[in-house]
């Protein structure tokens, strides 16, 4: 039953958010010491450019994640620009971007 309303409810909000809408999971990808992992979001027929960048420091994974305005009509075209983005994140942040020891917070 509640997930029956739950379904209907989506109906109503756009439908649900999902980070990986297909069940495939995507790679990491390397880039200036950190990993990326694109996780765009589901919004209705689009996809939100989402995800999170991490590096490991002095034993502890840091993690920044990201979600953009941008969206996207293919899941592909959503995980290339997303990593693109994390890219341009880490190469104008540098070693700022993980500088607060934070373990977890938004880029």
């Amino acid at each position: 039953m509640v997930s029956f309303l739950s379904s209907i409810l989506s109906i109503f909000s756009g439908g649900s958010k999902s980070a990986d809408p297909a069940g495939n999971s995507v790679e990491p990808v390397e880039h200036g010491g950190c990993l990326i992992y694109p996780a765009p979001l589901r919004e209705g027929s689009q996809f939100r450019l989402a995800g999170r960048i991490e590096k490991e420091v002095n034993g502890d994974v840091l993690v920044r994640e990201f979600v953009r305005a941008d969206v996207f009509t293919s899941m592909d075209d959503a995980v290339e620009y997303t990593i693109k983005k994390a890219q341009q994140i880490i190469d104008q942040n540098g070693s700022s971007l993980f500088a607060d020891g934070e373990k977890s917070r938004s880029a």
